[in-house]
C-alpha cells in the first residue's frame, strides 16, 4: 500500500507535466516553446555547440600563435576552431545567435549546414543571413510558424510598404511597391490566392494612394471594396476602355518629369530615367495600384472583334508594366495559369513583372510559369505545398532568393469593412471618376 502511495506521489505530477506538455506542444506550439523548448534547445545549444560545429564540417585549423599559446599553457591538444559564438537572444517563436565566421569561411558554409545544425539542436528550422562581412546570423525556429499564422506584433514599414503574410523564418513579408513594383500572383482554386489579394488591398486602404480593380467575373472578387476603389471594370469592355485612361494618365506624368527637369520634349519615355518621386512633394501626383483578377479573362477571345480589343488591351498592359514603375503605377496581377497559351504578348507581360507569389498550382507547368526563369529550385517547393494549408505560398524575386510564407486569414466581410471606414481616403483623380464603382456602404460609413 505504501510502495502505491509513493508511486501516485511520484508518477502523478510526472503523467499530468508530460501530458500538459504534450498538450501544450500540439495545440499552443508557442506556449510550448516558451516554458520547455526554449530552455532544452538553449542547455543543448551551450553544450554542444564546439562539438556540432565541427562535426559539420565548420570549423577551421588555429593560428600559429593560438596553437603556440595553447601548447605552452596547458599542453593540450590543438583542436580546430569553431565560429566566435555571440549572445542567445530568444524571442517568441525561436532565438536568435550572431557567428563571427572564422578565416576562410563564407556563409554558404553555414547555410548549407543549416540542415544538419537544425537537426542537432532540436528545433524546426534553421535559417542563415548575413548581417556584415565576416558576422552571420542563425535564426533559430522552435514550431512550425506557418501552421498557425500570427503576424509580428511591430513590422518596419512605411509609405508602400505592406506587411501581407509571414515567412517560415517567423519574419514579415513585406509588399513594397517601391523595390517590386509589379508582381504576379498565381494559385489554383481555394488556394489562398484570393486571401492574399483581400490582405494587399485591406493594407493599401488607409494609405493616400487611388486603387483601381480589374475584375471581369463581373466582380465578383473585387466589388465588395467599391468604396475603396477609383475605378473598377467588371468586363472585358469596361477594362479596354480603363487600361487606355490609365496609359495617358502615364504619359502625362511623364510629362511632368520632363517639364520640372528640363528635359526635352521629344525625349522618348524609355530613356527618362527618373520618376515621380524626384518631384517636390505638392507636385508629386497619386501613386495607383492595378489590380487584376484572373488575367486569363483579359486574353480569352470568341471572334475576331475580340482579338483586335485583346491585343490592343495586352499592349496597353505591357507598356504600363515597362513604364508604369517611374510614373507611379503599380501592377497587381492575379490568375491561375499565365503562359504563352493564353495568346501574343503573355510571355512579355510576365517577364516585366518583378515579383512573384505562387500557392498551389494543378500541375507543375503552372509552377514553372511563375517561379521557373528566377528561381528553378523554388518550382519543386510550390508543387509540394498541401491542400488542407490554404495561404501558404511560395514567393521569389528576379535576385534569385524565394521563402514559404503564408497569408493571415482575413475574411471578406472584415476586409470589406476597412475599405469602408476608409472610403474618405480615395483620392480625386479626374480622370478615373467615369469609371469610380456606385458604393452606397461608403456613404453608410461615412
Amino acid at each position: 500500500m505504501n510502495e502505491t502511495l509513493a508511486l501516485l506521489e511520484v508518477g502523478g505530477p510526472v503523467v499530468a507535466i508530460g501530458g500538459g506538455a504534450a498538450y501544450l506542444r500540439g495545440k499552443h506550439p508557442a506556449a510550448y516553446w516558451s516554458t520547455v523548448g526554449l530552455p532544452v534547445s538553449t542547455a543543448r545549444l551551450l553544450g554542444t555547440c564546439g562539438s556540432v560545429m565541427d562535426a559539420c564540417g565548420l570549423t577551421v585549423a588555429p593560428s600559429r600563435l593560438r596553437a603556440w599559446a595553447v601548447r605552452a599553457t596547458t599542453r593540450r591538444e590543438v583542436r580546430p576552431v569553431p565560429p566566435r559564438r555571440g549572445l542567445i537572444r530568444p524571442t517568441s517563436t525561436g532565438m536568435r545567435l550572431r557567428l563571427r565566421l572564422a578565416p576562410g569561411q563564407e556563409p554558404a558554409d553555414l547555410a548549407a549546414s543549416a540542415e544538419r545544425l537544425r537537426h542537432a539542436w532540436g528545433v524546426h528550422g534553421v535559417y542563415v543571413s548575413e548581417v556584415k562581412p565576416g558576422v552571420v546570423e542563425l535564426r533559430l525556429i522552435g514550431f512550425d510558424v506557418l501552421r498557425k499564422v500570427r503576424m509580428p506584433r511591430h513590422v518596419d514599414g512605411g509609405f508602400l510598404q505592406i506587411p501581407v503574410a509571414l515567412r517560415e523564418d517567423a519574419t514579415a513579408f513585406v509588399r513594397d511597391y517601391r523595390t517590386i513594383p509589379h508582381q504576379l500572383t498565381l494559385g489554383a482554386t481555394l488556394s489562398g490566392k484570393s486571401m492574399y489579394q483581400r490582405n494587399v488591398i485591406s493594407g493599401l486602404a488607409p494609405h493616400p494612394v487611388a486603387l483601381v480593380g480589374i475584375d471581369c467575373k463581373r466582380g465578383v472578387e473585387l466589388a465588395p471594396f467599391a468604396p475603396r476603389l477609383s475605378a473598377l471594370a467588371t468586363s472585358s469592355e469596361e477594362a479596354a476602355a480603363l487600361l487606355p485612361v490609365l496609359v495617358r494618365m502615364m504619359e502625362d506624368r511623364y510629362d511632368l518629369i520632363r517639364a520640372r527637369q528640363g528635359i526635352a520634349p521629344d525625349t522618348p519615355d524609355e530613356e527618362i530615367t527618373s520618376d515621380v518621386w524626384g518631384l517636390p512633394e505638392a507636385e508629386q501626383p497619386v501613386p495607383v495600384v492595378v489590380f487584376i483578377d484572373e488575367v486569363a479573362e483579359l486574353f480569352l477571345t470568341v471572334t475576331k472583334k475580340d482579338e483586335e480589343r485583346r491585343d490592343e488591351m495586352v499592349t496597353h498592359l505591357v507598356r504600363l508594366a515597362q513604364l508604369g514603375r517611374a510614373a507611379g503605377i503599380y501592377l497587381e496581377i492575379c490568375g491561375q495559369r499565365f503562359g504563352a497559351e493564353l495568346g501574343k504578348g503573355a510571355t512579355m507581360l510576365r517577364a516585366q513583372l518583378t515579383g512573384r507569389v505562387c500557392h498551389r498550382v494543378n500541375d507543375e507547368a503552372s509552377a514553372k510559369m511563375a517561379l521557373g526563369d528566377i528561381a528553378p529550385e523554388a518550382v519543386g517547393a510550390a508543387c509540394t505545398i498541401a491542400p488542407d494549408l490554404p495561404g501558404l505560398a511560395v514567393a521569389g524575386d528576379t535576385s534569385g532568393g524565394w521563402s514559404r510564407i503564408r497569408t493571415p486569414y482575413l475574411s471578406l466581410g472584415d476586409a470589406a469593412a476597412i475599405c469602408a471606414a476608409h472610403a474618405d481616403l480615395v483620392p480625386d483623380v479626374p480622370a478615373l471618376k467615369p469609371f469610380r464603382p456606385h458604393a452606397p456602404a461608403a456613404a453608410e460609413a461615412a
